[in-house]
């Protein structure tokens, strides 16, 4: 078995991987055995003033620190459970310490096993506004459909003023609900989960579209990982 590292930076979404990742084991096996896994966390507040300013150097620095703590905690790869943060970590620059997998690849392979052709996109703004899952889904023939400007700003809003501050609120639920339903209504037969919050807001059950809960899907990728069902991955960051 090959010991995980979960690279943390936002709260709940690593909370939520590494949970996931855990439970994984019982799920499987019917034991509470999993592989070991150890989580490191530079709380993101402190790369905030980066992120603004669209300095992704910077934010990478940081995110390598981590991941040279996992590395010297024996961990043999990494997942990072955070979809904005993959944009700094694809920065030119050295090797991260660990091979990892990166999660807009996990999600967009997830999407075309189930022969998804439109995919609506919620997350930060940095992710929506950014290159990732255009670029991942494109590369399997699926289109990427953003929510319109004042959706995406209120998406935003809800990540950094509710969810990562542990508030779940139901007139936000109704708000998100609303978006996924534009969004269908423009032709997507899915909604990507991309800020690993989101799914502590909104699950299967309430949404008008099929999810794609990027939390979960990157955790069972590691699990797969893990136990040797899937290949280590190489990719150490930088550039896709």
């Amino acid at each position: 078995m090959k010991h995980l590292g979960v690279l943390a930076h936002s709260t709940g979404g690593a909370a939520l991987c590494f949970l996931t990742f855990c439970e994984e084991g019982f799920r499987r096996t019917g034991r509470n055995e999993h592989p070991d896994v150890t989580l490191d966390y530079i709380a993101f507040g402190y790369s905030m003033p980066a992120w603004d300013a669209g300095d992704h150097a910077t934010v990478r620095a940081t995110l390598a620190t981590s991941a040279q703590r996992l590395a010297r905690a024996g961990a043999d790869f990494f997942v990072c459970p955070d979809n904005t943060a993959h944009m700094a970590m694809e920065v030119p620059g050295p090797d991260l310490a660990l091979p990892g997998l990166h999660i807009a690849e996990v999600v967009a392979d997830q999407a075309a096993a189930e022969g998804r052709t439109r995919v609506g996109v919620l997350g930060t703004r940095y992710t929506m506004d950014g290159p990732l899952y255009p670029r991942a889904f494109a590369a399997r023939g699926i289109a990427a459909e953003l929510p319109d400007a004042d959706d995406r700003d209120l998406v935003n809003e809800v990540i950094f003023k509710e969810l990562v501050n542990g508030v779940i609120s139901d007139a936000s639920r109704r708000e998100y609900l609303r978006v996924i339903d534009r969004l269908a209504d423009r032709g997507c037969d899915a909604v990507a989960l991309v800020c690993t919050e989101i799914p502590l807001l909104i699950t299967p059950e309430v949404s008008s579209l099929p999810t794609l809960d990027s939390t979960r899907l990157l955790a069972r990728a590691a699990y797969d990982v893990a136990v040797g069902e899937r290949a280590m991955p190489d990719w150490r960051g930088g550039p896709r």
